[in-house]
């Protein structure tokens, strides 16, 4: 398994390259890059800090935006634009962690509310691919299980054309495996996207 420092030296190498070197699949210009939040060299903080420096580094280098779009931000405003955030805390205190957690998952995927691919896509469509970048960061806020990434990506696919990097906090198991939690192993679906960390 390559170190964190090797995996993004790779990934500013292919993000240098006009299209970016992942973007083998039209209908999903996507990469995923995975770190282990709970290992010290790999933390939440330590790859936020690298994350920022590589958007800085790029802009230099190719001249072109390199957007970091919170995953966290479109979480809290699927939940605020369909019955509010105090809505769902009053649900939690009169039913529980897990049901505020599956109505959670309801706005993030149900039509009727706000479904999180969509909020995604109408974000990224600003966005012009030959000119800019976009980095998914804060995927974190899904946990532990108030969405599946796999549904995201999936539903994404022919939605978005900007070369889009979703930093993805998880290990390794074969699979992708969100945060370790071991009966989540994230199925990629049959398309090829590129996962720097899944070596």
């Amino acid at each position: 398994m390559f170190s964190l420092t090797e995996r993004f030296r790779r990934l500013e190498e292919d993000l240098q390259a006009t299209p970016p070197a992942f973007t083998t699949n039209s209908d999903l210009p996507f990469a995923i890059f995975r770190y282990d939040p709970t290992l010290s060299d790999e933390s939440e903080w330590e790859v936020r800090g690298r994350i920022q420096s590589l958007a800085t580094r790029l802009g230099q280098k190719t001249g072109k935006g390199v957007h970091l779009l919170s995953l966290a931000s479109l979480y809290w405003k699927a939940i605020e634009d369909s019955e509010g955030i105090e809505t769902l805390f009053q649900g939690e205190r009169e039913f529980g962690f897990p049901e505020a957690e599956e109505q959670v998952h309801t706005y993030l995927s149900e039509p009727m509310w706000k479904p999180l691919p969509d909020l995604l896509a109408t974000e990224l469509a600003a966005y012009e691919p030959m000119r800019d970048l976009v980095f998914l960061t804060r995927a974190g806020v899904f946990a532990p299980h108030s969405y599946r990434v796999s549904m995201l990506l999936e539903q994404l696919m022919g939605r978005i054309l900007v070369p889009t990097v979703l930093f993805y906090p998880g290990v390794w198991t074969g699979s992708l495996n969100y945060l370790g939690l071991h009966h989540q192993d994230e199925p990629m679906g049959s398309y090829r996207i590129k996962i720097y960390g899944g070596e």
